[in-house]
């Protein structure tokens, strides 16, 4: 079933494990992701970026996409539809009238103060549909780099200044992580990422999961990490899968045989993900 993640990441918060948030990138990634969901019985979070919209086909197709496979392959998990990255008010908002029961607003390009403002106005908006909203504080590492630049790292006073002006459900601050894959050992700023879980008590996440090692991993929910973003590590096992599937099956040319090639391999690092998180069997 659809719900918001506010619940969701309270319970994980409070009982010191994190939900897994695996991005989607079109309808055989979300069905293979909600069906090992279902067999771990853990909850999950499908991200969904601006970028995904586009190429699946908008908002409205994500929608119909997800709410159908919830019904016909009767899951029955919490599940959680959620903009990753959104840019503007206007990209929260479209994804929230589509049906989308969670929403990411990534202001942390902007003034400290502009990011106030714009978060405010995304709040104002989904939380009367009971819709969550996420932010971000400091800037994540881009795929362009693959090192997290520590004079962007976030400030603890700015952490807790934008959240507790703005309401948010919770909160991604840039402490280290980078999307895509590292170029070098990634360098986690463990104390003030307690800092800020002290002084908030709120949900955080992790952006940049892929990469991460597993010790690392938990030591950040002990921090406070409640939500991990994970899809470049999905991304390669499924592709590498694929790879050698079509280098040893050169006659086949059925797109479903090739895409289906690669489920075994993304399923067993879903399950993985799952296990190490502690989410398994949570629902």
């Amino acid at each position: 079933m659809l719900v918001n993640a506010k619940e969701m990441l309270n319970k994980a918060h409070n009982e010191k494990y994190a939900i897994a948030h695996f991005n989607i990138n079109n309808l055989e990634w979300t069905r293979f992701i909600l069906e090992e969901c279902q067999k771990q019985n853990s909850p999950v979070i499908l991200g969904v970026s601006e970028g995904a919209i586009k190429y699946i086909g908008g908002e409205d197709v994500v929608v119909s996409i997800v709410k159908s496979l919830i019904k016909d392959l009767n899951i029955t998990i919490p599940v959680v539809l959620h903009l990753d990255h959104g840019s503007s008010f206007e990209s929260c908002k479209r994804a929230v009238d589509a049906g989308f029961t969670s929403v990411m607003i990534d202001a942390s390009s902007h003034s400290l103060e502009e990011n106030i403002a714009i978060t405010k106005s995304v709040v104002a908006y989904a939380h009367p549909k009971n819709v969550s909203v996420e932010a971000e504080i400091g800037h994540v590492g881009g795929e362009e780099d693959g090192v997290a630049d520590e004079l962007a790292y976030a400030k603890v006073e700015d952490a807790v200044t934008l959240t507790k002006e703005t309401g948010i459900d919770f909160l991604a601050p840039a402490l280290g992580s980078v999307h895509g894959l590292y170029k070098g050992e990634p360098k986690l700023d463990f104390d003030r990422m307690q800092k800020i879980n002290e002084i908030l008590n709120i949900p955080l996440v992790l952006h940049g999961g892929t990469g991460i090692g597993d010790d690392l991993i938990r030591k950040a929910i002990t921090c406070g990490i409640s939500k991990l973003n994970i899809n470049t590590e999905l991304q390669i096992a499924w592709s590498n899968a694929v790879r050698d599937f079509v280098t040893n099956n050169q006659g086949v040319y059925d797109p479903r045989k090739v895409i289906k090639a690669g489920e075994m391999a993304m399923k067993e690092a879903i399950c993985k993900k799952l296990e190490l998180l502690g989410c398994v069997d949570k629902v």
